[in-house]
């Protein structure tokens, strides 16, 4: 049921990656508070399930927020038929894992070009709604922004890249009133995350985390939280509120992961092969299967 009052009633916002996961969680979170929805993701029947369930004005796209032209066509749509948004998400993305030694130079690409290259189209597509509106852009990175990890580089490079690529936006377009958000998150119980503990090397990674940076959360936690930011123009969110600290100690941390990993990669390899798992998360389905619904 939609608030009656608040910041964001009668708003417009825009989520990608909005099909299922964390996108489909902040697309209901905004919708309680009385937004419109403007959902863009890859898979058309799951947008529209999910907008069946918002209970406010709401519209779907399927796009590929790494396509500039037809970006830039659906922010055009979105004007026309919700309003210039209010709000914008950049949500949308993809992992993969295993060894960069060994790894598909293109499905690296694309973890590059979803994550990074997307986001900053999703941001171009929408500026100059938000100077109207004089609005609010999160960009939703990750504890891998602050501390890379073995066996992730594509994941842990595009999102240390997006979370730069806020920095900078923020500081271009401060003046013209326009906040932009970073939500740092930890592991959260999406596709993407299930795709990683699926591989064994991966899941004994994760393992090997302290207690706290190992805990999975779930998507409406995540979501209600990254929305309370939205609603106060928050410059950053941390999910769980513990990884602010992780800030303090950035420098600190490349050198304990590689510790870490000298001495855990060769023992993990004598037991299991590394191997390359391809795309984890939905950003790869354009070439396979339908995954049945959550």
């Amino acid at each position: 049921m939609a608030q009656e009052a608040g910041p964001l009633h009668g708003r417009t916002a825009v989520v990608t990656g909005a099909a299922r996961g964390l996108g489909e969680g902040l697309a209901l979170r905004l919708a309680e508070r009385g937004a419109r929805v403007a959902l863009l993701g890859r898979e058309e029947a799951a947008l529209a399930r999910v907008a069946e369930r918002l209970g406010t004005e709401s519209a779907c796209w399927e796009v590929d927020v790494t396509d500039d032209a037809r970006m830039a066509e659906v922010a055009g749509e979105v004007r026309e038929r919700l309003g210039p948004p209010s709000v914008v998400v950049a949500n949308a993305g993809v992992a993969e894992g295993g060894p960069f030694a060994e790894s598909d130079p293109a499905s690296w690409r694309r973890v590059i070009e979803v994550n990074l290259v997307g986001s900053a189209i999703t941001a171009r597509s929408h500026l100059a709604a938000l100077f109207e509106t004089r609005g609010y852009f999160l960009q939703v990175a990750s504890l891998a922004s602050i501390g890379a990890a073995p066996m992730m580089s594509a994941y842990c490079a595009s999102k240390a890249g997006a979370e730069s690529f806020a920095h900078s936006l923020r500081a271009e377009v401060a003046h013209r009133g326009v906040g932009v958000g970073i939500a740092y998150i930890n592991w959260t119980d999406t596709d993407m995350v299930r795709d990683v503990d699926a591989h064994a090397v991966l899941r004994e990674l994760r393992g090997h985390m302290p207690p706290p940076a190992r805990r999975v959360h779930s998507v409406a936690h995540v979501a209600g939280r990254l929305v309370r930011a939205v609603e106060r123009r928050r410059p950053t969110v941390y999910v769980p509120s513990w990884m602010r600290a992780t800030q303090l100690v950035r420098a600190a941390m490349p050198p304990v992961v590689t510790a870490l990993s000298r001495r855990e990669l060769p023992r993990l390899a004598a037991a299991q092969p590394f191997e390359p798992t391809g795309l984890l998360g939905p950003g790869g389905l354009a070439d396979a299967p339908p995954r049945p619904s959550a």
